[in-house]
């Protein structure tokens, strides 16, 4: 067998969706398994909606992801023609013909097909009518000659052998007027001149795959083997919309998913191996094969999505995780949080072995963080705000006097004196460990809070209570 060669070709006109996304996985999975190559094309032929700035934010999607392609992106755009070239070829080889029906006799074509009950399409008036008819002045369409008769049949990895009727598909345009080409027909030399041995995609594209067979077998080009995937649907059964999670790439990394979350959780939408819910892109690669893609459809579900997400943040190095921290800080105009992160490093370093396993998405892990480098007066969110009733405020003064007399500033010696004070006031340690936690951090959830002394320092901890105690 020739070297695998599998494509991702997105249109440049908006950002790189999750549904996109999936695909490119699969593909790049697949050409990693089988020692091939991914390669990117650039399907910008729509010129009117396809923008550069597109472009960037596919490949940023793809790079940020960890899904590399072979060689360089291919313009689609780039390659007119060539389309052009291989279009007038079916015409020498028999297989394509100019068609020179206007608009309006187009619009009775299928007026009339509509009255007579059969599909409204083009009728083949110029498939076999001579040249030396074509009306003076007007500029011909290319249409593919596509069989009368018989069956087309798609062999699906996924959907398995999908019969098409001939007598259903019309002869559709491979060139326009204006000498550039369809997608149809793009896609076909394109793929064919790059090698591509398989092709993965959404199975809205089934019916796409039966004319483009047609062109295939009229060049006498092999058929790579294709493998059309159920869309994503959200998570009551609709297709995939913003509200369900159909979002760009990017808004993934904003709002806190690490890329590795992300491929892990996508793997998991339409494939599967066994019962394994948590795997590295390694092991993907490893049990990936197109046999394994579900023919059913994958429902999106945020819930899970964050519970792979945690299970990412609470296995990775803290190093890793700060400067993820640091670059989303930036990204989304956290300057405040930035600036406090920058500036506290070593803190920050120490404290998230504590904060990990407390923390979802990125966001949150930031949230989590803020009560080494926040400013004085602490804010206090209404959770926390709740504790501090004027007897806790009265029993985080007898703390405060208790701090002020300890001369080592350890965990163990915060731990020690605490209990103490709570026998001596015939409290449970909890009773005083919440006001504590509150006045110091601002929130009811933080690493252990004698831990959380110990970081910020005496001297910020004995302050931060004192703004507390000293409320009216």
């Amino acid at each position: 067998m020739s070297q695998v060669v599998t494509r991702f070709a997105p249109s440049p006109t908006g950002y790189l969706h999750i549904g996109g996304a999936r695909t490119a996985l699969f593909s790049w999975a697949y050409a990693r398994k089988m020692g091939g190559k991914m390669l990117l094309r650039i399907e910008d032929t729509d010129r009117e909606r396809s923008t550069e700035a597109a472009v960037e934010a596919i490949k940023d999607g793809l790079s940020w992801l960890g899904l590399h392609w072979d060689g360089d992106a291919i313009s689609q755009f780039g390659r007119a023609s060539r389309h052009a070239e291989i279009a007038h070829e079916l015409i020498a080889r028999g297989h394509a013909y100019k068609c020179y029906c206007s608009p309006a006799e187009l619009d009775q074509m299928r007026e009339e097909a509509r009255a007579a009950g059969k599909p409204p399409r083009y009728n083949g008036y110029w498939r076999d009518r001579d040249q030396s008819e074509a009306p003076a002045g007007v500029a011909p369409v290319i249409r593919i000659k596509s069989p009368l008769s018989g069956d087309i049949v798609v062999h699906d990895h996924v959907q398995g052998e999908v019969v098409f009727k001939a007598e259903n598909l019309d002869d559709f345009i491979i060139l326009r007027s204006d000498g550039t080409p369809t997608y149809m027909h793009a896609v076909v030399v394109d793929d064919h001149d790059m090698g591509v041995t398989h092709i993965i995609r959404g199975d809205d594209h089934l019916t796409n795959a039966a004319r483009q067979i047609v062109v295939y077998n009229a060049m006498g080009w092999d058929i790579p083997e294709m493998a059309h995937i159920p869309l994503i649907h959200g998570p009551d059964g609709a297709k995939l919309s913003k509200r369900h999670g159909a979002l760009g790439v990017e808004a993934y990394r904003q709002m806190g998913y690490l890329p590795e979350a992300l491929r892990n959780y996508l793997a998991r939408l339409g494939w599967s191996h066994d019962d394994d819910e948590i795997f590295s892109s390694d092991q993907m690669i490893e049990w990936f094969s197109l046999d394994g893609l579900n023919k059913g459809a994958a429902r999106f579900d945020f819930v899970k999505l964050e519970s792979i997400n945690g299970h990412y943040i609470r296995e990775a190095k803290p190093d890793y995780l700060y400067g993820v921290m640091i670059a989303l800080a930036e990204e989304v105009g956290r300057l405040a949080d930035l600036e406090g992160l920058t500036a506290n490093k070593a803190t920050v370093l120490a404290a998230l072995p504590e904060l990990q396993p407390r923390a979802k998405t990125i966001l949150e892990l930031i949230d989590l963080a803020q009560f080494i480098y926040a400013s004085r007066p602490l804010p206090i969110d209404s959770a926390a705000s709740a504790l501090l009733t004027p007897d806790a405020r009265s029993v985080l003064g007898d703390v405060r006097d208790l701090l002020i007399g300890l001369n080592d500033w350890s965990v163990e010696a915060i731990d020690a004196a605490m209990r103490t004070l709570a026998e001596a006031k015939g409290l449970k340690l909890g009773k005083l460990a919440q006001p504590l936690r509150a006045a110091l951090t601002g929130r009811t959830v933080s690493p252990g809070i004698f831990e959380v002394m110990v970081l910020i320092g005496r001297d910020e901890s004995l302050a931060r209570l004192g703004d507390q105690i000293d409320t009216k």
